[in-house]
């Protein structure tokens, strides 16, 4: 198992990746915004070129996300799909719920509505 973090955007998010065989796990905490959305980018693009067949992103730890963040996910989404890799988003908290639905990528995305803090694999 190796893990990794990456820097803070401006101290708005941080973005630690963690891999088991085949599987990436991406733990998202802080706020999702234009100026953060980069690194969040940069993070999943690198893990779904790796060579994995799965990828979960945990948003648990995510209290504010907005069209920037929502485009990167919907923008994983695609490359996964065209890569055939399943990419699973695990929500919690209405600051990712309910930007999810009212746009309609929590039926698009595989997402799935997690307890707070409860480490779902």
């Amino acid at each position: 198992m190796t893990a990794t973090s990456l820097p803070p955007s401006q101290d708005l998010v941080s973005v630690d990746v963690t891999a088991v065989d085949d599987r990436v796990r991406l733990t998202v905490v802080g706020e999702v915004d234009s100026s953060s959305a980069p690194a969040l980018r940069a993070a999943l693009g690198d893990v779904l070129v790796a060579g994995v067949t799965q990828v979960i992103v945990d948003l648990d730890g995510v209290t504010f996300l907005d069209s920037a963040g929502l485009c990167v996910l919907a923008g994983a989404h695609r490359q996964a799909t065209e890569l055939g890799l399943r990419l699973r988003i695990l929500a919690s908290g209405r600051p990712v719920i309910r930007p999810l639905q009212l746009t309609g990528l929590w039926e698009l995305l595989d997402v799935e509505q997690v307890e707070p803090s409860s480490g779902a694999a």
